[in-house]
């Protein structure tokens, strides 16, 4: 499935859910299934700057692709960061480069969140972003 695909299943998962709190409870749902990171990746490298709460992203390079994994200390948060994880994680470099974040507006993600959460959602695009620059500036 392609990351436009993936973007747009969650932007049809949303519409189903009638307010606010449905979608709140959602993506705490979803922060619930991320595996989350052993304490050796919860280093300053992977922390994201800029967030309310720490989160964490890590990513590693196997077979041509990117594969993020992510933890948070708080639970929306956590949320968000597996959301953004289910989305970019096992594709190329290149692909992540030339997709976009446009399904956040199209949910009404940063709406919903408080100005130093939105920053902190922005925050964790940018780094999926900077992951697919260094590893692809690496091979």
């Amino acid at each position: 499935m392609t990351i436009k695909e993936k973007q747009q299943e969650i932007i049809d998962e949303f519409a189903f859910l009638d307010d606010w709190e449905q979608k709140y409870e959602y993506i705490i749902d979803l922060g619930k299934e991320l595996k989350g990171l052993s304490e050796d990746k919860k280093v300053d490298e992977n922390l994201i700057k800029g967030c309310q709460s720490k989160v964490w992203i890590d990513a590693e390079f196997k077979d041509g692709k990117l594969f993020f994994n992510a933890d948070s200390d708080g639970i929306l948060p956590k949320g968000i960061v597996s959301l953004l994880v289910s989305i970019y994680s096992g594709h190329s470099m290149q692909e992540i480069l030339d997709s976009d974040f446009e399904f956040i507006s199209e949910i009404g993600l940063q709406e919903f969140l408080s100005p130093s959460r939105a920053n902190g959602l922005m925050a964790m695009t940018k780094q999926i972003k900077f992951y697919a620059v260094a590893y692809q500036l690496k091979s």
